[in-house]
């Protein structure tokens, strides 16, 4: 028997005669109509080459090849109910699944401590690990399944075949020493514009505020160009260099480090943090509840 010549269905309709041994009743039990439950007994009857199921004062009674035949059956679909068909709950007290998660250094400093300690308690077997890629690789990344998130500003993702979360808006603020001789706790366009600046671009790219500056006409001088956020905390520290970065990445730095922070002297943009994910991963059960723990964590800090 060539096995893409049998239709699944006829085995479901096998498994309700052995069961209810009477052709009204297996139907009723399956939800066919009578012919076209007569119908699918005389499909099993020619591909078995049996009568599988004779008529008797007591019902339809089974033949020797549909007892032979009952146990695999019966095995066969209950595999498709209770594994393929019925959604499988997720618990995470009990998983060891690990998730990849796509992020820049920002959020592994500042956020992931707080996941790995939620994680802990609710789900201590589970595992993260981490990506940083350029931003324009992250569509890829999760399309292919090397990441299943990405957590932070990744505007090539707001496209059809994602799903997004909004976690935080964030503002920008002036990162400088804490004993800096010549900034107070404000500063004006002019001081700003004179002042020497270190910069952070992520894979080479503008960040949005870099942007936002060019927009406006606004030029200022540029004495250290990083690409990553997390090498300004020394430099700053040591300098009097002026970096412009998002708030909650300033108050990670005051809290570790010799430095402040001020508003910015204009009115910047804000960053929309996001949490994004691919579509395939939408329904699944350990990602959904994944995905409820880091906007619940967010949620509570900040």
């Amino acid at each position: 028997m060539d096995i893409r010549s049998l239709d699944l269905n006829l085995l479901v309709v096998f498994d309700a005669m052995l069961q209810h041994q009477n052709v009204t009743k297996a139907a009723e039990a399956i939800k066919l109509s009578q012919p076209a439950m007569s119908a699918a007994i005389s499909r099993l009857r020619a591909l078995f080459d049996d009568q599988l199921f004779v008529r008797t004062g007591a019902g339809m009674a089974p033949t020797p090849k549909a007892q032979a035949l009952s146990p695999s059956i019966r095995s066969v679909v209950q595999t498709i109910q209770t594994e393929i068909l019925l959604p499988k709950k997720f618990d995470p007290s009990l998983s060891d699944r690990t998730f990849t998660l796509l992020t820049p250094d920002i959020a592994e400093v500042n956020f992931l401590p707080h996941l790995l300690s939620e994680l802990a308690h609710k789900s201590p077997q589970l595992n993260l690990k981490t990506l940083a890629m350029p931003r324009e690789a992250a569509a890829q990344s999760l399309e292919s399944g090397a990441a299943e998130m990405a957590i932070g500003y990744f505007p090539d993702l707001h496209k059809a075949g994602f799903f997004q979360q909004k976690l935080i808006t964030n503002s920008h603020v002036c990162l400088i020493r804490k004993k800096h001789p010549h900034v107070g706790e404000k500063m004006t366009n002019a001081q700003f514009m004179q002042a020497s600046h270190a910069v952070v671009k992520p894979d080479g790219r503008e960040h949005l505020f870099e942007r936002f500056l060019q927009s406006k006409g606004i030029q200022r001088r540029v004495v250290v160009e990083l690409s990553h956020f997390m090498s300004l905390l020394p430099i700053i520290e040591t300098s009097n260099l002026i970096a412009t970065v998002p708030k909650d990445l300033a108050d990670f730095f005051v809290q570790h480090g010799d430095v402040r922070y001020i508003p910015t002297p204009m009115k910047s943009p804000v960053i929309d943090v996001h949490l994004f994910w691919h579509q395939r991963f939408q329904k699944d059960p350990a990602h959904m509840w994944l995905r409820q723990v880091i906007h619940q964590l967010f949620s509570r800090t900040h």
